[in-house]
């Protein structure tokens, strides 16, 4: 599976989160890039973000008014759609005023983890994790509990 996570706002690459994002990453099986750009205006994000979409991939748009599911039922709907052909994935993370309609309209799955608001940077390394937890659920593997 390729996954790629397109993303407002630079990560820098001494920080915190840059750690955590890079260790879901090597410790996963799947191909995860970051695509990033500059925090601008919500029109230029927009742009940004949808073409950046990935030609053919399932979109996931992080946003407040999104499905709030559990891993088990995330990890579920990535695995019918890889059951279904479906060979990567892309994860939209908004800036800071979040997503404009015509960017919301793109997703396969409107997904909202929770009503806290998390730093960007942090919302990175949460959803690594998560990417990297969907992949063990899928694969049967014992890290996910429950």
């Amino acid at each position: 599976m390729k996954v790629t996570i397109i993303a407002i706002g630079k990560c820098k690459k001494t920080s915190p989160e840059a750690s955590i994002i890079a260790e879901y990453i090597k410790r996963s099986n799947w191909d995860i890039t970051i695509k990033e750009k500059d925090n601008s205006t919500q029109e230029d994000e927009a742009k940004f973000l949808q073409s950046s979409i990935p030609l053919g991939a399932k979109v996931i748009v992080l946003d407040e008014r999104g499905e709030n599911l559990k891993s088990t039922e995330l990890s579920n709907k990535i695995n019918n759609w890889l059951i279904n052909g479906c060979s990567e994935i892309c994860f939209l993370i908004g800036g800071a005023d979040g997503h404009l309609p015509q960017t919301r309209t793109k997703a396969d799955l409107l997904l909202s983890f929770g009503k806290l608001t998390l730093p960007h940077m942090l919302m990175r390394a949460v959803l690594c994790e998560q990417i990297y937890r969907i992949q063990t659920i899928i694969a049967g593997h014992p890290y996910h509990r429950e």
